[in-house]
């Protein structure tokens, strides 16, 4: 009886609160509207509202069940989670709810682990002032990358097609928005139609539209109705890049917004691509905004972003930057990894983003998010590689950097030279590698900001090497980026702290004791207060707060495996009679353990040759001229370790490779060119990794490997029959600069291409064969095959400057296909990057079929 009076005082307190709070916030208007102008707005003073942020998924679908696999703390990792999102200074957060774990067929809400994580979540979101984006339908299973479960909601019953046509489909979406927007969320005591932190709501993720398109409108309205029956005065967006076709009545809906995304370099391309991808974010293009007036008055917001498959920490300032060009409000990457399965990268294959795992591209969305808050709305800029540098940005293929230079803050992705505009007045600096006002030698990122005078906060996180491709296929077995708490060294030059300050530790459990000599110390993973001396510092606590960080607050993942291992990937050709470097990423060593390069030439002696320690990870070794002639080099790393032996790679296998009974025969190999050979750039017996236009057809197929005339050889086609309308060109493009880095000194020499190459219908084909370099200029030169296999050649001297198709081919389809530098460089080997075979749309079919491309 005790218990069940005390359950009902608890859920009275709860009603009264909620009916409080409710009452008190039913008056309040929203936090921010949309204007006549499309404008999103403070509601408050009529500003400008600018949100940026991400994607994150863990209360739904995979990213719940692996946390449960993973026999993970879901509340806990959540709150991991958001305190680096709060980091990274995000301001905004959207998921698309999966309403197929929320709902019964006929909508109705479940009120189960799904919802009350949900409900958990957005408590913790807006503990760190980050706003809220809700998109409550998703219409697909649970289960990517795993097989679908079998849920009971109405997203089970019907496709993807079938909901948004079906009357029951479309009555059990009504019922569950109703539902879902009157629910208390009993963390914040409102529901999310009066939380004013839940700010925006996108009706439906991706909707797929088909039949009548007056029957597309009538929909839109339906939901939007929905939504402010439950008494949601709060802007409403939906999506209008998803189904462009349907664009224009879409555009007459009764919402306040539309909602965009954008992947400019494609997806799950099953590998990590590599080459110079920024022309592909050169800008972002609205097509409908000139044919369809509807869309003058209304909000746009990006729901999802991302360069899929790229490791690189540059392309999202541009983005941003281009975002803002074309006049959004709102962006949100998709999506951040959880700490819990980052190491694994199991959420989404193709994307990767996570403070701890990834932390060069972190630096590089906070960097982004800081551009598309202060850059003005429909700026525009000159074309690539004029826009690498905007108002206090700037984005460097070459040097792999994004950078942010302002009076008071310093970030950088990646180790740069650059000045600060004024370091006397800096306040906060994060960043990956050094700069002139830190030195570090670490891996991960760090954040240094001002709390008085000559007392900083200082957030250094444990180092990560990635070990394995993070965008191959992905299990929760597989480790793709290891986690080290390595002693690093670092040096501060920070304005009115000179060079003699102390470090204390701040967070739980951290013991350790920095002894700074002349503004230099060594450091450990952790979160400190930096005092320079004559300085109080007595009123900052641990629970002291910068912003909505507390100072003694501090998350990284544990390190969990420190066995040996070498990373590394050989070279596939070197020039021969030149010495040349073998470089190596080794953890899981001491410093007095030996790194040792064992190599020969084939059927010949091995030469031993020690490895010397670059950085704590870094390794590399110099093979003489003398073993460097014509033919192949094996050569196997040793790891010997003081307490456990000998480690040999590749392989990982335990034991010295010289021992009387090492059966293994693993070892990496390296081509030593003839002089005067040819160098390929591309074969069909082994290049895989082409990126194909067009890379699907009705019939499924638009290339193929076939074999060839000799053995072991094989030919690539690739063709379209579809419209010119539809299919302007055939394509495909490959990376070739890891071919050609290792033979650099003789590209000086090589004056002819050799294509061997027929065409793939019975009639001649014009190919226009490209050659980009790595500041994105593009040279070309076209050339007539036939249905004959034959060799035919080309003088580089009649290269000239040319457009470029963007490949991989950015998504929405109504992004810019072409591609043309505003630079006019001379053409230079020495900076090509990638292949390009474009062949024209004719009438009949288009298509060529290649054995080769070499260098001669």
């Amino acid at each position: 009886m005790a218990f069940i009076k005390t359950g009902f005082v608890c859920l009275l307190l709860l009603v009264l609160h909620t009916s409080f709070a409710q009452g008190r916030d039913k008056n309040n208007k929203p936090l921010v509207y949309v204007d006549k102008k499309g404008v999103l707005r403070y509601t408050a003073d009529n500003k400008e509202a600018v949100f940026f942020g991400t994607n994150y998924t863990v209360p739904f679908a995979y990213g719940y069940r692996s946390h449960k696999v993973l026999k993970a703390d879901i509340k806990k990792a959540m709150e991991q989670d958001v305190y680096h999102l709060a980091r990274l200074g995000l301001d905004a957060f959207r998921v698309h709810m999966w309403d197929t774990e929320l709902t019964d067929t006929l909508g109705n809400l479940q009120e189960n682990d799904h919802l009350a994580l949900f409900d958990y979540l957005v408590f913790l979101l807006e503990q760190r002032n980050i706003k809220i984006t809700i998109t409550p339908l998703a219409f697909w299973g649970n289960g990517y990358p795993e097989k679908d479960e079998h849920t009971a909601g109405f997203s089970s019953v019907y496709n993807k097609k079938q909901v948004l046509v079906t009357e029951a489909a479309i009555k059990a979406q009504e019922n569950y928005l109703q539902q879902l927007l009157k629910h208390v969320n009993p963390y914040t005591g409102k529901t999310y139609t009066a939380d004013r932190d839940i700010i925006l709501l996108e009706v439906n993720n991706e909707p797929f539209h088909s039949g009548p398109r007056n029957k597309v409108t009538d929909y839109i309205n339906r939901m939007a109705k929905a939504v402010r029956s439950a008494g949601w005065n709060k802007p409403v967006f939906y999506n209008i890049s998803e189904s462009p076709n349907y664009a224009g009545v879409v555009a007459k809906a009764n919402v306040d917004g539309f909602s965009f995304q954008w992947y400019p370099t494609g997806l799950v391309a099953n590998h990590t691509i590599q080459g110079n991808f920024l022309p592909n974010v050169d800008q972002y293009r609205i097509p409908f905004t000139d044919s369809i007036p509807e869309l003058a008055g209304k909000a746009k917001m990006v729901y999802e972003f991302d360069a899929g498959d790229v490791l690189q920490s540059v392309m999202y300032p541009a983005m941003a930057r281009s975002f803002r060009a074309a006049g959004f409000q709102w962006a949100t990457h998709f999506a951040y990894d959880p700490m819990v399965t980052a190491y694994a990268n199991t959420e989404y294959q193709t994307h990767y983003l996570n403070l701890a795992y990834t932390p060069g591209k972190a630096i590089s969305l906070l960097i982004a998010g800081k551009a598309f808050h202060m850059l003005p709305r429909f700026q525009q800029y000159e074309a690539y590689p004029k826009d690498s540098s905007f108002s206090a940005f700037r984005t460097s293929y070459n040097n792999q950097l994004s950078e942010m230079n302002t009076a008071d803050a310093f970030y950088y992705s990646n180790t740069t030279q650059t000045q600060p505009v004024n370091v006397n007045a800096l306040q906060h600096i994060a960043g990956v590698g050094s700069s002139p006002i830190v030195q570090y030698s670490g891996h991960g990122a760090y954040f240094i900001d001002q709390l008085a005078e000559g007392v900083w906060r200082l957030e250094v996180m444990p180092d990560a090497v990635v070990i394995n491709d993070p965008f191959q296929k992905a299990s929760l077995s597989k480790e793709v980026t290891r986690i080290l708490w390595n002693t690093q060294n670092m040096h501060l030059q920070l304005p009115a702290t000179g060079s003699d300050f102390t470090i204390a530790p701040l967070n739980a459990g951290n013991n350790w004791q920095a002894a700074v000599s002349n503004g230099s110390f060594t450091i450990q993973p952790g979160s400190y207060l930096v005092v320079a001396k004559g300085k109080d510092a007595s009123t900052w606590k641990g629970e002291s707060k910068t912003g909505v960080i507390a100072l003694s607050e501090y998350v990284a993942p544990a390190a969990v495996n420190s066995t040996p291992l070498v990373i590394h990937t050989p070279f596939t050709e070197v020039t021969a009679n030149k010495a040349f470097t073998i470089k190596a990423t080794v953890i899981g060593v001491a410093t007095t353990d030996k790194v040792t390069l064992f190599i020969n030439r084939l059927n010949g002696d091995y030469k031993q040759v020690g490895m010397e320690r670059v950085t704590p990870v870094d390794y590399s070794a110099v093979v003489p001229a003398e073993l460097v002639t014509p033919g192949v080099l094996n050569y196997t790393i040793v790891v010997q370790k003081a307490d456990t032996g000998y480690y040999s790679f590749p392989g990982n296998i335990q034991g010295y490779p010289f021992a009387w009974d090492y059966f293994h025969t693993n070892t990496w190999s390296t081509l030593v060119a003839a002089p005067g050979s040819a160098l390929t750039l591309f074969t069909a017996s082994t290049d895989r990794h082409m990126f194909a236009y067009p890379n699907w057809s009705e019939d499924g197929k638009t290339s193929d490997f076939v074999t060839g005339n000799t053995i072991g050889s094989m030919l690539y086609s690739i063709f379209s029959k579809a419209p010119e309308s539809a299919q302007p060109a055939v394509a495909w493009q490959l990376f070739v600069g890891d071919k050609l880095a290792p033979r650099s000194t003789e590209l000086p020499r090589f004056t002819t291409l050799q294509v061997r190459a027929r065409s793939y219908y019975n009639k001649p084909a014009q190919v226009k064969i490209i050659l980009i370099n790595s500041n994105a200029e593009a040279f070309s030169a076209t050339i007539t095959v036939n249905n004959t296999l034959q060799d035919i050649h080309i003088p580089l001297s009649s290269l000239h400057k040319e457009e470029m198709l963007l490949l991989p081919r950015p998504y929405p389809s109504f992004q810019a296909l072409w591609f043309n530098s505003n630079s006019n460089n001379a053409f230079n080997l020495q900076q090509v990057e990638k292949l390009e075979v474009v062949i024209k749309q004719e009438e009949g079919g288009a298509g060529v079929t290649i054995e080769s491309v070499q260098l001669q």
